[in-house]
This record gives C-alpha cells, structure tokens and sequence, in this order.
C-alpha cells in the first residue's frame, strides 16, 4: 500500500510544502488567517507636489483586518485631518493638496493591520515632496582663454529631489558636440582638454531636467572666446618696434595632467548591488586617452561600461569582488600621468534565502522561522511579536529566540500572531512580517471533481491529488473497486499527492480514487484515465525524382485514436509550403503540379492530435527532361580529405583540401552538415566560407549526430559534394531556448488556454523535450503554479477566475535541464457576457431629428471581458398625431469606452424609447431601464394632394389634403398662385394665407385660358415645409354656344406623395477613392446645416457640413485673392515704369549752347587744372562730343549734390551748378587726374545718383 505522511519530527519545517498550498485563495477561504502586508509604498517615496498624494497599505486577513497608521513615530489621526482620507476596505491614504500644501504632509508613516490573530506593519515610508528650485539669476562674465589651454565651464545646478539630469545645448536647442577632448563630468561640468578656435561661441547653456515635477531650468549662457596669439602677436608688434612679444609657441603641447580628480590617489565606498562610478578627466595637448585597469583582476564582464569617451568607469551591481585598487591613465605623445582609486565595498542588510515565509501549523506540532540576512557591516537582528518587541530568557516554553531563528515547539494557539524581523545596519534595514497560524483543519483535496486525464499507451500518466490539512493528511490511492490500494513498481506516489503510472496500458484506463486522512476526518476525490493508442504511421511518404515539369505525389496514411482530433500538416525545407497553387494537399497525400527546379528538398508530413505526434520525411530531386550532358571541365572538383580537429562539445574544427580550380578561381566553399539522429539523408547549409580559406571553426548545437561535406563555387558554378566527413556525436545538454510565441486566452468563462510554439528536434538539445508550463493569477500572493507537458504545445487551466489577468511562463525541459529563465507574459482566462447594465441614462434633443443620449459607463470588473463599446437599441412608439405603435426598433453601435452618442434621422414630434446595453467578445450584456424622450416640432411634410375642381370662366377651386406627416400642430397653410405664358416666364405672384382647418380655396377673378401654377405648403410653429405644385388651365369650348361649359386642364408639376418619410432626406449614397470618401443625399428641408455621420476605423465621427470649411470654397477664395495681387502688382509696375527725377525731365527738355566744358588749350595750367571741371556731372547728361548741356529751370541740384566748393561766372550765374567734390571720386581716379570727361563716366555717375 502506498501512503504519504509528513512526520513530526525536526524536519516538519522542509515539510511545508506539501500544506501545499497554503497559499491557495481556495485554501484561505474561511479559515482563519492573521493580517499580511500585500503591498505599500517605496520606503523613499517622493511625492509631486502638483498631484494628490497616495500613500498606499494594502493587507489581505481573515477576518478583513483594520489599518491605523504613525507620522514621525506618532499616532496619526486621519478624523482630525479633513483633508485626509482611507480608502474604503483598505490602508491606503489619500491626501487632498487643494486646501494644503503637499510639504505639510512630509514625514515617516507607517502602517498597522490588525485582525484578532496579529499584527503586521509596513515599512517606514518617508514621504518627501519633489522640488526643482530655480536656478540663481547671475550675470556670467566672458570666457576668454588662449588657444590650446583647458577650460572648465561650471554648470553648478539647484540641488533638486531628486537630483536632476545635466546636458549641455545652445540657443536652438540642438546637444553640444562632444568628444575625447570636450566631455562632460558627473558633477555637470563641461571640461576642454585643450580648447580650439572653433570653440568660441555665446550659448554655452546648461539645462538641468528634474524627473520629479517634470521640468527643465536652464543657467545663464556662457561665452567663451579663444584667442589665437598669432594674430596678436602680429597687432602687438607694430606698437613694440615689430617686437615678436610672443616668440614661444602659445599653449605649449604637454603632457596630460587630470583636471579631475586633483590628487593622485583617492578613496571610494560603494555599497552592495549599487553602481560604482569613477571618472578622470585629464587635460593636455595633443588630447591625452584615458584607459582603466584593476590591480590583481580583470575588469567583471557584463557588468562593466566606459562613458564619456572612456573617461568614466562604470560598474553595475557591485558585488565583494569589486574591492580593490583601480588605476585609470592619461596618455598622449609626451607621456602620461596615473590616478589610483582604492574602493571598499559595503553593504546595507540583505537577505540569504529570503525573507521569512508564513508558518502554518497543527496543535502540538513544532516549526521554526528564520530570518536568515547579511551586511557589512554585519546587521544587529530584532524580532517582535505583533509589533512588541520580544525579550530574550522572558519567551514560554513554546518558543525560543535565537539569533536569527525562533523555534516553535509542541504549539498552541496562542502561539499565532504575526512576528516581526527587522535587520539593521548604519546602510539600512530590512523589514519582514511572518505569521504563525495554528490550525486544525480536516483534509480536503482540491484537485477538481470527476477531472479526466488523457494518455497515450506506453507513455507516463500523472493523476494529481493536491490537499490541504492541518495536521498533514495521508494519502491513498484505489482504482476502480477500491479492493487494494495502488503499489508495486507500475505506481509511485509523490510528496505532493500525486500518483504516477509509469507505463500505461488499457487496462489502467478507468476509476481512481485519491483519500486524505488525518485525525480531524477523511476526504475523498475521484478522477478518470483514459489510455489512447499512439498514433502510427500506414505509409509514409517516400524519396521521388521527377522530371521538370512534371507531378509529382507524397502519400502519407496515418492511423490515430479516434476519439482523438489529428491535424495533418505539410513542411519543406522544416519550413511551410511555399505559398502557391501548384501544391494541392488532399487528406493522405500532397501533389505538387508543374514541378520547377526550386522544389527540390525535403518535404515532412506532421500529424499531430491533443497528445501525440509522428512525422515522416522523403525527398525529392528535380532532373532535367533531355539527358544530362557531358561533364563540364569548368566547374571545381569537389575539396578532399575533410577532417574534423580542436573538437570541444560545442566547437569543431574542419579542414578539406580544395579541388582543381579549372582556370577559374574558388569564390567560395559551402559547408553542410547532415544530422542523422533527427533528419537522416537531409543535407542542411551551415554556414559559407571565402574560396581563400581551407578550414572553419564550426559551432555545433548539443545531440546532434553531425556528418559535414564540403561544396566548391567558382564563376561557372558549384561542385559536386565532397565525401562526408567521419561522424561528430555532441553531447546532450539542457535546452539553450524557450518556446516563442507564448499567449494565453480563454474559450470559456473559466478556463485558459495557454499556448505556444514548440522547439524543433535540433533545438532540444537532447532527449526527453517536454515543457515546464508556469502561471498565476496577476494579484498580490499569487502562487506560481506548476505542471509539465510533453507532446503538446497547449495547456488548458479549468475553474479560473472569469476575465482574470495570469502571468504565464513557458520553460523548456530535458533529461539534462531546464532551459534560461522565461520571460512572463500577460494572458487573460475567458470572458462571460457583461454582467451589469449601463446607468445614468440621459438625453439632449438637439434639433427635430436629432438627440444626443449618455449614459454612465460600466465599472471594469463587470464588464468581464475586453470592452468592445455600447449599443444603443431606440425605436420610435408613435407619433403624437397617431395612436398606432411604430416599435421597429434600430441599433446604434458605439466602440470603445463610449459614454454618449447621437441618434440621426429621427421623426420630428415623436415619443421615442430607448435603452443601452455593454458587450465584449463574448456577448451583450443585460438592458439598461428604458427612458423616453420626445421630439420637438419640425416643419410639416408636403400636403397629401392637391386637386383642381369646379372651373367657371374666371374662377376655380382648389382642394387638398392635409399633410401625412404634419411633424407638429399644423397653424396654416401658405397659397401662392402665379400666371404662367407659353415661354414658362412668371407672372405677379399671388399669396393668400389659409387657416389650419380649411381643405379648399376658390379663386376669382382668373383669366381663362391662361396657365397658372399653384404652390401650397403646411406650416408649423417651427416654420413652413415644402410645397405641392400644381398647373391649370380654364379653357372655353369652342363647338358651343356662348352659354358654353368652361372645362379645366390641370397637370401636376410634382406627383403628390401618398407617404413620405418625416427624414427630408433621400438617396443617400458614398463612395470611396484614393483621397477619401463622398457621401451624397438629396435634402429639402430647411435647415442650413447638415448633420452627417459616419464609421472611420471603427470610431463613430460626426461633422457640421458649413459652406466655410469646404475645400472648393476655400479653393476659390485663394485663386480670387491671387487675381487681385496680381492686379496691384502690375498697377504698381506702371505706375513706376520709367519714372524721372523733376530735375532729369527739365535737363532733357531745355540745353544751354554756351554752357561748355573748358578746352585743355583754354588752361594755360591744364596740369594742375582741377579735374573737377571735365568730370561728368552728377545728375547731367553728357553728349557723346564732350558737350555737357545745363538746365536753364530755377530747379539746381545743388540740394542733391554731395558739398564741396562752388563757382560762379563773371555775370553771377552758377558754374558748378551740379559739381561738387566727392572723397570717393578722388580716391577712384586720382587727385591730378587732367581726363577729359566721358560719356560712359557720365551715365555712371548718373546711374549712381538715381
């Protein structure tokens, strides 16, 4: 008989887990558990002043527990804070700023849950508030340096909390370049090894981002000016008699020396886990380059980063390892200069194995907590017992303190209570709560009732038995009958309850029953095994040569359990079919059609059920349909002699000898490899390597049988295959991946379905591939459950919460290990429909035909699944003319998180009814309440008919009918009646106003034989609808006497509508092109606005059409307003187009003859004549003979000349009149220049002055 108990003994502690779940919220449920701190704020909690502050305490307990809470040591009282709030069913306080300042409420708070079994306590938080202060307004004085020296530009930041983030930019706010030369420090300084010209600039601007409130401060901008001494040494010479002042070399290039740190030695404290930092810059020209070096030891991999151009060292996660002596070095040409940093590693409390965990016990039982922790300095350990502290020799008999252990021996109930650990040191402390929970509780089994567990023959069956009781319950194992329980070497029961077969067979399908007992009573459950045949193959695809062109067929038969759904599928190359029509896969077989070289390879046949799978592979060859030609000489012989060398488990060297070339050089070899342990026959491409090499260091993967052969390529093509190398066997070894595409989703409102892709054979890495399937429910104290699958790639978990988010993990395992850790992905079990309906009902009636309805939306947890949106089911139950029910009800779909939306096309004057209901993928929720709502009047339809009736010779009666659609009280009718001639022109229109009740009118005074045409139309308070249209014509017969009958020829302009819809609008239609989409209707209704809606993207849009915002009116504006630019451009170019100064328009007009220029024979001292006479002058035109002709106007140019000396002759008149001296002629043609004028001289000067 097989049994499984958990002894009182020492070793009850290591028995624990098979309480099995005393983590387990189905266990907890009802039975009673002290308070346990599920979550709370960081111990360092830096508040926004901006926001309402949140300091959270959340506890879980049976019964719920209560909070209080401490600030700075003492009681907080929440009541006499109005301000503060406790969040119902929770400890969480909730602090409105509005009224107070966020600084008031800085301090130490911690939080108390207590229920009767204890009390727990959360950490202390210390709760200070961000700041970003401002930055000091200075004024910042010029940098001015010499070229090649260092530079320091301070950056000097407001201390912030939390500290801020440094960078430097200009005024476009574009990074200042940095480099090996100009760097940045820690401390937000920007250091210059060696500054250049380029460096001078005026926005040197440090900018400091606080993380806490979000905000950027920036300093004052910083110049700096870098001289270059060449060019003063130049401008200095000519006051110092050509003195070279500065004959040495400016900025000297030197050797590096460290700007920081200053001394040559210095001494750093890190703690444990932290980042270690250490930074040199150095100064020197050319600029030196710094390296790093640990005396004893390397540098730790992984975990180590160079920042700033090598200038800052980086350590992560420092561990004891990283104490020592660390030498960083400046170097350039003329030297370099050392700093050593000695570093001691210290270390705040952390835990060994963890924190203490929860203890659940039986009366009479002993156990033992630790809490097992380390420091440097080592940590002082205290422990307390719901929250007071426990005295060393004053403990009873059932408990004794040692160190870093209480141990519990024979317990009683008054032993439970929630115990404290607090491990401190001058670097910190840590903080646990452990409870002791003494229980006496009967078995029961929680694996579900009646579960049915699937097996294929041959293979392992696991039937779980998990169980909970206090004490510990045996367990035991029937089949069937229950005649004797389960032993012997078919069955071995493990510690957690659960019986495994090791090799089913049909007979061990049926019956089991697992029994927990224990002194409190016993617990039955029952589940069911069903032994399933393997499934096997009837025949398997086999190896084809086809000819080009041809089809080609790959049968696969296979016979499976049928109870069991196989899927078949088809691989190439362990790759999907190519995406084409000419592979056609039928039930047992697939066929490819016109078969073309690219084909060739290997194809598998996979069939696959819920619990086992085979596979089979063939290959095929594609061959030429002409017999294949002679050996060419061009292409290489295959390499030789491969051999395999330097062979390590995951490593092998090959070498081969190359072939002859043929006169054409090798470009390349290709090495394959064939794994004749999973895919024997079948050659795969390894890797490719240049035709000038004759070895390659292969990397292998674990469990492969590995044969390697060698193909040569030059310009006319590949070589035949080399041998096969001898066979290289790698060692098994644990998986180096984890499946991908892990996702988890429900079909049902409790079960999930957590999937995956499964590793192939070659990744593996050895036999006995099966997978560690991991998940929890995302929420404090979840425990990761458990379980492995072999032969699948899907799990189903059963009863889950509905709509429950699960952390899942998928891990892949062999006979030699686990593989990497998995990453944790976010499923959610399946939906149910909506549990609660939308509330808060309420309508805005906008228009006649329109109303805007909201509702309040529903709370996420009953919503149950993911929100697809709301839909509003309306109809219309009657008009308020009519008393007959119109419910043909309509529905509106709202996506997303919608809280309102509008209801178009409505029937003016109607009582309307609607309700709102929530749906997600799984269905619609319940209704909402119904709520009504009317709308207002419109204007009416068009009267029902219009008729003409008793004609005489001048006059006639009009009868109609009121309008099938009034949309309101009908106030009157409106006739309009005009006379119409044969060339349709209108006559003086007539208006008669007609009373609500009237139906018939008679018109007099009508010219007979005349057309007219009539307009009548039903009015309303809100206004007057369309018109019905009419056309008569009083005629006379002829062929009578004068006592003769006139007779009425009548035509209905516009067919009188029998029922027209109350919506003014019809033949709506859209269409969709490349630049969007067209909606079109017909409309004759008043309102100059239209209301449209429409779904883009799943998203209801709704859009006012106005005039104003239409792309064809907003085009026409653009091209009117160009028009009229243009105009004024071209009025302005006339108005100017050859313009005239006054004094040019009387030049030209009027000349003086005897107005000439002075002959060089008329000077007896033309050498030293001034030039000034026989240049042209300005504003003057001269003839092309030398002639220079004045202006006899009272106009001079004497007020545009530019000054200078004035002649006159002997009678008065103004020689000069338009001269004058000018220092820029001087200087242009010469102070003695005895030039005749020119007239091309003249026309400049002219061209200068206008």
């Amino acid at each position: 008989m097989i049994t499984h108990a958990c002894f009182l003994s020492t070793v009850t502690f290591f028995f624990l887990v098979c309480r099995l779940l005393g983590k387990n919220p189905k266990v907890q449920e009802g039975l009673p558990q002290p308070p346990t701190i599920t979550s709370q704020s960081p111990k360092d909690h830096i508040i926004d002043p901006r926001e309402n502050i949140e300091i959270k305490c959340e506890a879980k307990g049976n019964p719920d527990p209560s909070f209080s809470w401490t600030r700075d040591g003492a009681h907080f009282k929440i009541e006499e804070h109005p301000n503060v709030n406790m969040r119902p069913n929770s400890g969480t306080l909730e602090v409105d700023i509005t009224k107070r300042r966020a600084e008031s409420f800085e301090g130490v708070y911690q939080c108390t849950a207590e229920n009767k079994h204890g009390k727990a306590v959360s950490d202390n938080i210390v709760v200070r508030q961000s700041r970003s202060p401002l930055w000091s307004k200075e004024r910042l004085k010029p940098r001015v340096v010499q070229e090649g020296v260092s530079l320091v530009l301070p950056c000097e930041p407001p201390a912030g909390l939390p500290p801020p983030l440094i960078f430097w930019m200009d005024n476009n706010f574009q990074k200042l370049p940095q480099s090996t030369r100009v760097s940045q420090s820690l401390n937000g300084d920007l250091y210059f090894s060696n500054v250049r010209r380029e460096d001078s600039r005026n926005d040197y601007i440090c900018y400091a981002r606080f993380p806490g409130t979000q905000t950027i401060q920036q300093k004052q901008p910083i110049t700096v000016k870098v001289l270059n001494l060449d060019s003063i040494n130049d401008t200095m010479a000519a006051f110092y008699n050509d003195t070279d002042l500065f004959s040495e070399a400016p900025a000297d290039e030197r050797m590096p020396s460290f700007l920081i740190p200053k001394d040559r030695h210095s001494s750093k404290v890190v703690l444990r886990g932290h980042k270690l930092d250490m930074e040199c810059i150095a100064e020197g020209r050319p600029t030196p380059e710094i390296s790093w070096t640990k005396d004893g030891s390397v540098l730790p991999a992984g975990r180590t980063s160079f920042l700033q151009f090598n200038k800052t060292l980086q350590i992560d996660d420092v561990s004891d390892s990283e104490e020592g002596v660390y030498r960083c070095t400046a170097t350039n040409k003329f030297g370099s200069v050392h700093h050593t940093f000695h570093v001691t590693v210290k270390a705040a409390p952390y835990w060994i194995s963890g924190p203490p965990s929860n203890l659940v016990l039986s009366p009479g039982e002993n156990g033992m907590l630790t809490c097992r922790a380390s420091g440097k300095p080592k940590p002082l350990i205290r422990w307390t017992k719901n929250v007071m502290p426990i005295e060393t020799g004053l403990e009873d008999d059932t408990m004794k303190v040692e160190d870093d252990m209480i141990i519990f021996r024979d317990v009683k109930t008054s032993n439970s209570a929630v115990y404290q650990c607090n491990v401190s040191n001058e670097f910190g402390y840590l903080l646990a709560n452990a409870f002791v929970n003494v229980l006496s509780e009967p078995p029961r089994v929680l694996t579900p009732v009646n579960k049915k567990y699937e097996v294929i023959r041959n293979h392992r069956a696991m039937l779980d038995c998990s169980f909970f009781g206090s004490p510990i319950p045996n367990i035991t194992w029937f089949k069937d009958s229950r005649s004797s329980t389960l032993d012997g070497d078919s069955y071995a029961l493990h510690d957690n309850g659960t019986l495994e077969i090791r090799i089913s067979r049909p007979r061990d399908s049926g019956k089991y029953t697992c029994v927990a007992r224990n002194i409190l009573g016993i617990f039955e459950n029952h589940v069911f095994l069903e032994v399933k045949e393997p499934t096997h193959f009837l025949k398997q695809p086999e190896y084809q040569v086809i000819k080009r062109g041809r089809s080609v067929t790959f049968e696969c038969k296979v016979k499976h359990d049928s109870s069991l759904t196989a899927t078949m599928t088809w691989l190439k190359d362990d790759e999907e079919l190519p995406d084409d029509d000419r592979f056609v896969v039928g039930a047992e077989s697939l066929t490819i059609t016109n078969v073309v070289d690219s084909d060739a390879g290997m194809y598998t046949c996979i069939m696959n059920t819920t619990l086992d799978h085979v596979s089979a592979s063939a290959e095929l060859t594609v061959v030429d349909t002409t017999p294949a030609p002679a050996v060419v000489d061009e292409r290489p012989d295959p390499p030789t002699d491969l051999e395999l060398t330097d062979q390590t488990k995951r490593s092998v060297v090959l070498t081969w000898i190359p072939g002859n070339e043929y006169n054409s050089h090798i470009k390349n070899f290709l090495i394959q490899y064939e794994d004749s342990l999973h895919h024997r026959g079948h050659w795969h491409n390894l890797t490719h390597v240049p035709g000038t090499k004759t070895s390659a260091h292969l990397k292998l993967s674990p469990h492969v049988h590995y044969t390697f052969r060698v193909l040569a390529l030059n310009d006319v093509g590949w070589s035949q295959p080399s041998n096969p190398s001898q066979m290289y066997k790698t060692d098994p070894a644990a998986p180096d991946e984890n499946p991908t595409g892990v996702q988890g989703l429900g079909t049902e409102p409790n079960n999930l379905i957590i999937s995956w892709k499964p590793l192939t054979k070659l990744q593996s890495n050895g036999p006995g591939l099966h997978y560690k399937v991991m998940y929890r429910e995302k929420k404090p104290g979840s425990e990761w459950i458990t379980t492995n699958v072999a032969n699948n790639s899907r799990f189903v978990v059963s009863g889950t919460s509905t709509f429950a988010p699960y952390e899942l993990k998928v891990q892949a395992v062999n006979n030699y290990g686990e593989g990497p850790e998995p990453a944790v992905v976010i499923g959610y079990s399946g939906e149910d429909v909506p549990k609660s309906a939308p509330t808060g009902l309420r309508t805005v009636v906008r228009n006649s035909t329109m109303a805007e309805v909201g509702w309040k939306t529903v709370s996420d947890d009953s919503i149950r699944g993911f929100l697809k949106g709301y839909k509003v089911h309306y109809w219309r139950d009657h008009g308020v003319h009519r008393h007959h029910l119109d419910h043909v009800e309509k529905i509106l779909t709202f996506s997303g998180n919608r809280s309102h939306g509008i209801l178009p096309g409505l029937h003016p004057f109607s009582d309307y009814s609607f309700y709102v209901k929530v749906f997600n993928g799984r269905g619609e929720g319940p209704p909402s309440i119904t709520k009504h709502f009317r709308t207002p009047e419109g204007v009416p339809g068009p009267p029902t008919s219009l008729v003409v009736s008793n004609p005489n010779l001048d006059s006639l009666t009009l009868k109609w009918s009121p309008p099938y659609d009034p949309n309101g009280h009908i106030t009157g009718y409106t006739l309009k009646y005009q006379p119409v001639n044969n060339s349709n022109e209108l006559g003086e229109e007539e208006v008669l106003a007609l009373a609500a009740n009237e139906t018939s009118v008679t018109l007099p005074n009508l010219q007979y034989s005349t057309r007219y045409r009539f307009y009548l139309n039903a009015k309303t308070k809100i206004g007057a609808g369309p018109a019905i249209t009419q056309e008569a014509v009083i005629m006379v017969d002829e062929g009578q006497s004068q006592t003769s009958h006139p007779k009425v020829w009548s035509r209905t302009v516009h067919p009188p509508l029998k029922e027209r819809p109350a919506s003014p609008f019809a033949n709506v239609s859209s269409s969709v092109g490349d630049d969007g989409a067209l909606i079109s209707w017909e409309y004759w209704g008043s309102e100059k606005n239209v209301y449209v809606e429409y779904i883009a993207n799943n998203t209801m849009v709704s859009r006012q059409v106005d005039i104003a915002t239409q792309g064809w009116f907003i085009g026409l504006m653009c091209a009117i307003a160009l028009l009229i630019l243009i105009l004024l451009i071209i009025c302005f170019i006339q108005r100017n187009k050859g313009g005239k100064y006054p004094v040019k328009e009387k030049e030209d007009a009027h000349t003086d003859p005897e107005f000439q220029p002075m002959r060089d024979d008329d000077c007896p001292f033309g050498e030293y004549s001034d030039s000034e006479d026989h240049k042209p002058l300005k504003g003057s035109r001269t003839p092309s003979n030398g002639t220079v002709k004045r202006d006899d106007s009272d106009d001079s140019l004497v007020d545009y000349s530019e000054g200078g000396d004035r002649q006159f002759n002997e009678d008065g008149s103004f020689i000069g009149q338009y001269s004058g001296k000018s220092i820029s002629r001087e200087t242009a043609e010469g102070p003695q220049s005895s030039e005749a004028p020119s007239p091309i001289n003249a026309i400049n000067s002219l061209n200068s002055f206008v």
